[in-house]
Protein backbone atom coordinates (compact mmCIF):
# COMPACT_ATOMS: atom_id res chain seq x y z
CA UNK A 1 0.00 0.00 0.00
CA UNK A 2 1.48 3.59 -0.68
CA UNK A 3 2.01 5.44 2.11
CA UNK A 4 0.47 8.85 3.39
CA UNK A 5 2.85 11.40 2.77
CA UNK A 6 3.02 13.66 6.32
CA UNK A 7 4.73 16.41 7.46
CA UNK A 8 4.55 17.66 11.31
CA UNK A 9 4.41 21.09 11.78
CA UNK A 10 5.40 22.50 15.51
CA UNK A 11 7.61 24.77 17.53
CA UNK A 12 8.34 21.91 20.72
CA UNK A 13 10.87 19.93 20.14
CA UNK A 14 9.52 17.73 22.55
CA UNK A 15 5.55 17.34 21.28
CA UNK A 16 7.26 17.35 17.29
CA UNK A 17 9.39 14.42 18.24
CA UNK A 18 6.59 12.29 19.87
CA UNK A 19 4.26 12.93 17.17
CA UNK A 20 7.50 12.26 14.25
CA UNK A 21 8.02 8.60 16.51
CA UNK A 22 3.79 8.16 16.54
CA UNK A 23 3.48 8.80 13.50
CA UNK A 24 6.62 6.67 11.94
CA UNK A 25 5.46 3.75 13.82
CA UNK A 26 2.34 3.86 11.74
CA UNK A 27 2.94 1.41 8.33
CA UNK A 28 0.13 3.92 6.72
CA UNK A 29 2.38 6.54 6.88
CA UNK A 30 5.79 8.52 6.14
CA UNK A 31 6.93 11.37 7.84
CA UNK A 32 8.96 13.21 4.88
CA UNK A 33 9.55 16.30 7.07
CA UNK A 34 9.12 18.85 9.93
CA UNK A 35 9.16 22.38 10.55
CA UNK A 36 9.52 24.28 13.67
CA UNK A 37 7.54 27.31 12.95
CA UNK A 38 4.57 28.48 9.49
CA UNK A 39 7.80 30.23 7.84
CA UNK A 40 9.93 26.84 7.62
CA UNK A 41 7.03 25.00 6.55
CA UNK A 42 6.19 27.36 4.18
CA UNK A 43 9.81 26.77 2.58
CA UNK A 44 9.67 23.43 3.18
CA UNK A 45 5.93 22.31 1.55
CA UNK A 46 7.00 22.46 -2.12
CA UNK A 47 10.31 20.47 -1.71
CA UNK A 48 8.59 17.38 0.72
CA UNK A 49 5.30 17.81 -1.33
CA UNK A 50 3.34 16.24 2.16
CA UNK A 51 -0.24 15.33 1.32
CA UNK A 52 -1.56 15.29 4.73
CA UNK A 53 -0.15 18.14 7.78
CA UNK A 54 -0.33 18.31 11.66
CA UNK A 55 -0.24 21.85 12.43
CA UNK A 56 0.06 23.57 16.01
CA UNK A 57 -1.69 27.03 16.70
CA UNK A 58 -0.06 28.33 18.94
CA UNK A 59 3.49 28.89 17.61
CA UNK A 60 6.13 31.74 17.32
CA UNK A 61 5.85 34.26 14.69
CA UNK A 62 3.16 33.47 12.51
CA UNK A 63 0.67 32.11 14.26
CA UNK A 64 -0.98 28.56 12.64
CA UNK A 65 -3.94 30.26 11.49
CA UNK A 66 -2.26 32.60 9.77
CA UNK A 67 -0.22 29.96 8.22
CA UNK A 68 -3.56 28.36 7.45
CA UNK A 69 -4.92 31.16 5.58
CA UNK A 70 -1.71 32.32 3.20
CA UNK A 71 -1.02 28.01 2.90
CA UNK A 72 -4.03 26.44 1.56
CA UNK A 73 -5.27 29.14 -1.54
CA UNK A 74 -1.74 28.06 -3.05
CA UNK A 75 -0.93 24.12 -1.42
CA UNK A 76 -4.51 22.66 -0.87
CA UNK A 77 -3.08 20.09 1.76
CA UNK A 78 -5.57 18.42 4.34
CA UNK A 79 -4.44 19.60 7.67
CA UNK A 80 -5.21 18.46 11.43
CA UNK A 81 -4.77 21.29 14.23
CA UNK A 82 -2.85 19.82 17.30
CA UNK A 83 -3.91 22.24 19.55
CA UNK A 84 -4.78 23.12 23.49
CA UNK A 85 -8.52 24.28 24.47
CA UNK A 86 -8.79 27.19 22.09
CA UNK A 87 -11.24 29.21 20.64
CA UNK A 88 -9.07 29.67 17.75
CA UNK A 89 -9.94 25.87 16.71
CA UNK A 90 -12.66 26.86 15.15
CA UNK A 91 -11.53 29.92 13.44
CA UNK A 92 -8.81 27.66 11.96
CA UNK A 93 -11.69 25.13 11.03
CA UNK A 94 -13.66 28.08 9.19
CA UNK A 95 -10.18 28.58 7.44
CA UNK A 96 -10.31 25.43 6.07
CA UNK A 97 -8.52 22.41 8.70
CA UNK A 98 -10.04 19.48 8.07
CA UNK A 99 -9.99 17.96 11.73
CA UNK A 100 -8.18 18.76 14.91
CA UNK A 101 -7.17 16.87 18.14
CA UNK A 102 -6.60 18.22 21.38
CA UNK A 103 -3.16 18.39 23.14
CA UNK A 104 -2.75 16.53 26.34
CA UNK A 105 -3.01 18.92 29.66
CA UNK A 106 -0.10 16.39 31.12
CA UNK A 107 2.17 13.99 30.61
CA UNK A 108 0.13 11.34 31.64
CA UNK A 109 0.70 7.72 29.57
CA UNK A 110 -2.98 7.41 29.46
CA UNK A 111 -4.01 10.70 28.26
CA UNK A 112 -0.72 10.18 25.91
CA UNK A 113 -1.85 7.28 24.32
CA UNK A 114 -5.18 8.68 23.63
CA UNK A 115 -3.97 11.46 21.82
CA UNK A 116 -1.67 9.83 19.23
CA UNK A 117 -4.30 7.09 19.25
CA UNK A 118 -6.61 9.39 18.13
CA UNK A 119 -4.34 11.82 16.30
CA UNK A 120 -3.32 9.06 14.00
CA UNK A 121 -6.86 8.23 13.53
CA UNK A 122 -7.48 11.60 11.93
CA UNK A 123 -4.72 11.77 9.78
CA UNK A 124 -5.96 8.70 8.15
CA UNK A 125 -9.53 10.53 7.66
CA UNK A 126 -7.44 13.68 6.79
CA UNK A 127 -5.79 11.58 4.16
CA UNK A 128 -9.29 10.53 2.49
CA UNK A 129 -10.66 14.25 2.51
CA UNK A 130 -11.21 17.29 0.21
CA UNK A 131 -10.23 20.66 1.41
CA UNK A 132 -12.75 23.24 1.75
CA UNK A 133 -11.66 26.75 1.08
CA UNK A 134 -13.76 29.56 2.20
CA UNK A 135 -15.76 31.11 -0.23
CA UNK A 136 -15.55 34.37 1.89
CA UNK A 137 -12.02 34.99 0.30
CA UNK A 138 -13.33 34.31 -3.14
CA UNK A 139 -12.52 30.36 -3.27
CA UNK A 140 -14.13 27.52 -4.98
CA UNK A 141 -12.96 23.96 -5.39
CA UNK A 142 -14.06 21.69 -7.78
CA UNK A 143 -13.19 18.77 -9.33
CA UNK A 144 -9.69 19.37 -8.34
CA UNK A 145 -9.42 22.90 -10.28
CA UNK A 146 -9.29 25.40 -8.07
CA UNK A 147 -9.70 28.62 -9.01
CA UNK A 148 -9.34 32.31 -6.73
CA UNK A 149 -10.85 35.13 -7.96
CA UNK A 150 -9.13 38.28 -7.60
CA UNK A 151 -8.98 41.51 -8.32
CA UNK A 152 -6.85 40.91 -11.21
CA UNK A 153 -9.03 38.23 -12.66
CA UNK A 154 -8.91 34.64 -12.06
CA UNK A 155 -5.71 32.70 -10.68
CA UNK A 156 -6.31 28.44 -11.16
CA UNK A 157 -4.60 25.74 -10.72
CA UNK A 158 -4.70 21.97 -10.28
CA UNK A 159 -5.20 20.99 -7.03
CA UNK A 160 -5.16 17.22 -5.70
CA UNK A 161 -7.06 14.57 -5.78
CA UNK A 162 -8.16 14.51 -1.98
CA UNK A 163 -8.91 18.38 -2.68
CA UNK A 164 -11.92 17.93 -4.80
CA UNK A 165 -15.29 19.25 -3.92
CA UNK A 166 -17.60 22.21 -4.18
CA UNK A 167 -18.02 25.97 -2.68
CA UNK A 168 -20.13 26.60 0.36
CA UNK A 169 -22.38 29.84 0.20
CA UNK A 170 -23.58 29.82 4.00
CA UNK A 171 -25.57 33.17 3.35
CA UNK A 172 -28.27 31.74 0.39
CA UNK A 173 -31.67 33.32 1.59
CA UNK A 174 -34.04 31.47 3.09
CA UNK A 175 -37.99 31.97 2.63
CA UNK A 176 -39.80 32.61 5.96
CA UNK A 177 -43.23 31.65 4.56
CA UNK A 178 -44.80 29.08 5.53
CA UNK A 179 -43.17 28.03 8.68
CA UNK A 180 -44.92 27.49 11.99
CA UNK A 181 -43.14 25.56 14.54
CA UNK A 182 -44.35 23.93 17.05
CA UNK A 183 -43.84 21.98 20.02
CA UNK A 184 -44.19 18.35 18.46
CA UNK A 185 -41.81 18.51 15.62
CA UNK A 186 -38.27 18.16 15.92
CA UNK A 187 -35.06 18.53 13.62
CA UNK A 188 -32.19 16.06 14.36
CA UNK A 189 -28.57 16.94 12.62
CA UNK A 190 -25.59 14.45 12.68
CA UNK A 191 -21.96 15.14 11.29
CA UNK A 192 -18.20 14.36 11.81
CA UNK A 193 -15.31 15.04 10.13
CA UNK A 194 -15.99 18.45 8.09
CA UNK A 195 -19.45 18.96 10.71
CA UNK A 196 -17.92 21.67 12.00
CA UNK A 197 -18.30 24.49 9.44
CA UNK A 198 -21.04 22.18 7.67
CA UNK A 199 -23.69 22.77 10.36
CA UNK A 200 -22.91 26.19 10.88
CA UNK A 201 -23.70 26.49 6.75
CA UNK A 202 -27.01 25.11 7.31
CA UNK A 203 -27.89 26.69 10.59
CA UNK A 204 -26.88 29.95 9.18
CA UNK A 205 -29.36 29.84 6.55
CA UNK A 206 -32.14 29.35 8.89
CA UNK A 207 -34.85 31.44 9.58
CA UNK A 208 -35.60 31.63 14.25
CA UNK A 209 -38.93 30.12 13.48
CA UNK A 210 -37.83 26.93 13.42
CA UNK A 211 -38.73 23.98 15.02
CA UNK A 212 -36.87 22.40 18.08
CA UNK A 213 -33.77 21.29 16.87
CA UNK A 214 -30.62 18.59 17.88
CA UNK A 215 -27.33 18.53 16.93
CA UNK A 216 -24.22 15.92 17.54
CA UNK A 217 -21.23 16.62 15.86
CA UNK A 218 -17.96 14.23 16.95
CA UNK A 219 -16.46 16.27 19.35
CA UNK A 220 -14.36 16.32 22.98
CA UNK A 221 -15.63 17.73 26.18
CA UNK A 222 -14.67 21.30 25.99
CA UNK A 223 -15.32 22.02 22.85
CA UNK A 224 -19.02 21.42 22.29
CA UNK A 225 -19.61 24.64 24.76
CA UNK A 226 -17.41 27.09 22.79
CA UNK A 227 -18.85 25.69 19.43
CA UNK A 228 -22.06 26.20 20.32
CA UNK A 229 -21.12 29.54 21.35
CA UNK A 230 -20.08 30.27 18.36
CA UNK A 231 -23.03 28.78 16.39
CA UNK A 232 -25.14 30.98 18.86
CA UNK A 233 -23.94 33.92 17.78
CA UNK A 234 -23.64 33.13 13.96
CA UNK A 235 -27.12 31.67 13.54
CA UNK A 236 -30.77 33.15 13.99
CA UNK A 237 -31.56 30.15 15.88
CA UNK A 238 -30.32 30.02 19.69
CA UNK A 239 -28.02 27.14 20.22
CA UNK A 240 -26.71 25.99 23.50
CA UNK A 241 -24.71 23.28 24.85
CA UNK A 242 -27.35 20.49 26.23
CA UNK A 243 -28.34 19.92 29.89
CA UNK A 244 -29.38 16.80 31.09
CA UNK A 245 -33.50 17.88 31.65
CA UNK A 246 -32.82 21.04 29.05
CA UNK A 247 -36.50 21.22 27.38
CA UNK A 248 -36.52 21.47 23.45
CA UNK A 249 -38.80 24.47 21.63
CA UNK A 250 -39.05 25.86 18.87
CA UNK A 251 -36.06 28.56 18.31
CA UNK A 252 -33.71 26.27 20.22
CA UNK A 253 -30.92 24.23 19.09
CA UNK A 254 -29.38 21.54 21.64
CA UNK A 255 -25.88 20.84 20.65
CA UNK A 256 -24.58 17.12 22.58
CA UNK A 257 -21.81 17.81 24.84
CA UNK A 258 -18.47 15.97 24.23
CA UNK A 259 -17.73 12.84 25.68
CA UNK A 260 -21.55 12.08 27.02
CA UNK A 261 -24.33 10.38 24.82
CA UNK A 262 -27.45 12.96 23.98
CA UNK A 263 -31.08 11.24 23.69
CA UNK A 264 -34.28 12.86 23.00
CA UNK A 265 -37.08 11.99 25.33
CA UNK A 266 -40.57 12.75 25.81
CA UNK A 267 -41.88 15.41 28.33
CA UNK A 268 -45.69 16.26 28.19
CA UNK A 269 -46.71 17.07 24.65
CA UNK A 270 -42.91 18.22 24.10
CA UNK A 271 -39.52 17.27 24.27
CA UNK A 272 -36.39 17.15 26.18
CA UNK A 273 -33.54 15.92 26.34
CA UNK A 274 -31.19 12.98 28.23
CA UNK A 275 -26.90 13.53 28.42
CA UNK A 276 -26.28 10.65 30.67
CA UNK A 277 -23.48 7.86 29.69
CA UNK A 278 -20.03 7.96 28.67
CA UNK A 279 -19.93 4.37 26.76
CA UNK A 280 -18.80 4.96 23.31
CA UNK A 281 -21.70 3.78 20.35
CA UNK A 282 -20.80 3.02 16.67
CA UNK A 283 -17.10 4.55 18.23
CA UNK A 284 -18.33 7.50 19.51
CA UNK A 285 -19.69 9.56 22.39
CA UNK A 286 -21.50 11.38 21.66
CA UNK A 287 -22.89 9.02 18.93
CA UNK A 288 -25.00 10.04 16.05
CA UNK A 289 -27.16 7.03 16.06
CA UNK A 290 -27.89 7.09 19.77
CA UNK A 291 -29.80 10.68 19.14
CA UNK A 292 -31.18 9.55 15.73
CA UNK A 293 -32.35 6.06 17.41
CA UNK A 294 -34.47 8.18 20.23
CA UNK A 295 -36.00 10.92 17.86
CA UNK A 296 -36.99 7.55 15.97
CA UNK A 297 -39.11 6.13 18.90
CA UNK A 298 -40.19 8.90 20.50
CA UNK A 299 -40.58 11.88 17.73
CA UNK A 300 -41.26 9.24 14.90
CA UNK A 301 -43.51 11.44 11.82
CA UNK A 302 -42.75 14.45 13.67
CA UNK A 303 -39.37 14.21 12.55
CA UNK A 304 -36.52 15.61 10.06
CA UNK A 305 -33.17 13.94 9.80
CA UNK A 306 -30.47 15.27 8.40
CA UNK A 307 -26.72 13.59 7.79
CA UNK A 308 -23.49 15.37 7.01
CA UNK A 309 -20.29 15.32 6.18
CA UNK A 310 -18.29 12.45 8.21
CA UNK A 311 -16.12 9.43 8.35
CA UNK A 312 -17.42 5.89 9.01
CA UNK A 313 -21.32 5.38 9.16
CA UNK A 314 -22.23 6.69 12.57
CA UNK A 315 -25.53 7.76 12.24
CA UNK A 316 -26.47 5.95 9.36
CA UNK A 317 -28.60 2.78 11.24
CA UNK A 318 -30.00 5.68 13.27
CA UNK A 319 -31.41 7.54 10.18
CA UNK A 320 -32.89 4.10 8.56
CA UNK A 321 -34.96 3.91 11.48
CA UNK A 322 -36.08 7.09 11.43
CA UNK A 323 -36.84 6.87 7.72
CA UNK A 324 -38.70 3.72 8.64
CA UNK A 325 -40.80 5.19 11.84
CA UNK A 326 -42.23 7.87 9.29
CA UNK A 327 -39.43 11.14 9.46
CA UNK A 328 -37.90 12.71 6.37
CA UNK A 329 -34.61 12.18 6.01
CA UNK A 330 -31.72 14.30 4.31
CA UNK A 331 -27.88 13.47 2.94
CA UNK A 332 -25.47 15.43 2.37
CA UNK A 333 -24.07 14.73 -1.48
CA UNK A 334 -20.57 13.22 -2.42
CA UNK A 335 -19.45 16.59 -3.94
CA UNK A 336 -20.22 19.35 -1.22
CA UNK A 337 -19.07 16.35 1.65
CA UNK A 338 -15.25 16.91 3.10
CA UNK A 339 -15.47 12.83 3.73
CA UNK A 340 -18.44 11.55 2.00
CA UNK A 341 -18.77 8.60 4.68
CA UNK A 342 -21.47 8.66 6.77
CA UNK A 343 -23.59 9.84 4.26
CA UNK A 344 -23.00 7.39 2.00
CA UNK A 345 -23.21 4.49 4.00
CA UNK A 346 -26.82 5.87 4.85
CA UNK A 347 -27.39 6.45 1.42
CA UNK A 348 -26.14 2.58 0.83
CA UNK A 349 -28.79 1.32 3.19
CA UNK A 350 -32.00 3.19 2.33
CA UNK A 351 -31.66 5.01 5.02
CA UNK A 352 -31.89 8.40 2.72
CA UNK A 353 -35.40 9.93 1.30
CA UNK A 354 -33.03 12.62 -0.98
CA UNK A 355 -29.40 13.53 -0.96
CA UNK A 356 -28.70 16.92 -2.06
CA UNK A 357 -25.37 19.45 -1.45
CA UNK A 358 -24.72 21.28 1.60
CA UNK A 359 -26.18 24.58 -0.07
CA UNK A 360 -29.49 23.28 -0.39
CA UNK A 361 -29.96 21.52 3.01
CA UNK A 362 -31.48 24.25 4.49
CA UNK A 363 -33.78 25.03 1.78
CA UNK A 364 -34.86 21.29 1.75
CA UNK A 365 -35.43 21.45 5.43
CA UNK A 366 -37.73 24.09 5.24
CA UNK A 367 -39.39 23.40 2.13
CA UNK A 368 -40.70 19.77 4.18
CA UNK A 369 -41.85 21.72 7.12
CA UNK A 370 -43.61 23.95 4.74
CA UNK A 371 -45.76 21.13 3.25
CA UNK A 372 -46.31 20.03 6.19
CA UNK A 373 -48.93 22.41 7.57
Amino acid sequence: MKKTRVMVVDDSVMFRTLLINALSGDSRFEVVGFAVNAMDAMNKIPLYKPEVLTLDIEMPGMTGLEFLKRLLPKYPIPVVLVSSLNVKVFDALAAGAVDFVRKPDDQNHIRRDAFLATLINKVVVASHSRVRLPTAEGFIIADGAVTQKTSGGIRSYTAPAHAAGTAINSRVPMPLKGIHPSDDMVLAIGASTGGTEAILAVMQQFPAAMPGIVITQHMPPGFTAMYAERLNRLCKVEVREAKHGDRLQPGLALLAPGGIQMRLVRMGTGYSVSCSGTEKVSGHCPSVDVLFDSVASIARDKAIGVILTGMGADGAAGLLRMRKNGAYTIGQDKESCVVYGMPMEAYKIGAVCTQVSLNSVASTVIARLASQK
